[in-house]
């Protein structure tokens, strides 16, 4: 649940990028940062886990104007990828308010696209959330791979495997070049805002 500060009249949402390590979602957040860095208050915290790509989190709030009189100001973390570090994934998830989660489009990690969902789901348990009533967008990350040569998943086969139960939007992404990264982000925004606004009524 977001954290209302009825004196402020401030509504605090947090957004979390999750899915398997090395599948984009630092990238994700890095290409948010650039692109909206005069709507960003403050720098991108990092902190390194040995051995993963990916950051342990990224803060990154920014302002997106109100609902319901109150001004909403977001959080956006990523978790990091690798098994080991679940602890530290459980954590980054308390008070999530909505959810991205980013796939790995290489056929090689469809196995781990699998598993990094699951995992999702059992650890949105813990703190009594159903990941089919979560604000929640799919993101089919690295498609421009296929265009190098190397075998992706076709979007059927990543739909089959990650949404077919689920049936939320998703994006056919790159993160690296950017595409999709901010349309990705505006509908967890919308659907995250939609959900706050159910909230505060």
């Amino acid at each position: 649940m977001a954290f209302i500060n009825l004196k402020k009249k401030e509504v605090q949402a947090k957004i979390v990028y999750y899915g398997p390590g090395r599948g984009g979602k630092t990238t994700n957040l890095e290409h948010i940062h650039k692109t909206f860095r005069d709507r960003i208050s403050s720098e991108m915290v990092a902190i390194k886990t040995h051995g993963d790509r990916t950051l342990f989190f990224d803060f990154l709030p920014f302002d997106i104007g109100q609902i319901k009189g109150y001004d909403v100001r977001l959080q956006i973390y990523t978790v990091p990828g690798q098994v080991k570090y679940d602890a530290t994934r459980r954590l980054v998830l308390r008070g999530v308010d909505g959810l991205v989660f980013v796939a790995d489009s290489m056929q090689l990690r469809r196995e781990k696209n699998m598993v990094s969902l699951k995992n999702a789901e059992d650890n949105l348990k813990l703190y009594k959330k159903d990941i089919h009533k979560i604000p929640l967008v799919l993101q089919y990350n690295k498609r421009d791979l296929g265009e190098q040569g190397i075998p992706v998943l076709t979007v059927d086969e990543l739909e089959k495997d990650l949404n077919s139960d689920l049936q939320v939007p998703y994006f056919e992404a790159s993160a690296l070049i950017g595409e999709n990264v901010v349309e990705t982000l505006k509908k967890i925004i919308s659907l995250t805002m939609a959900s706050l606004s159910k909230e505060l009524e």
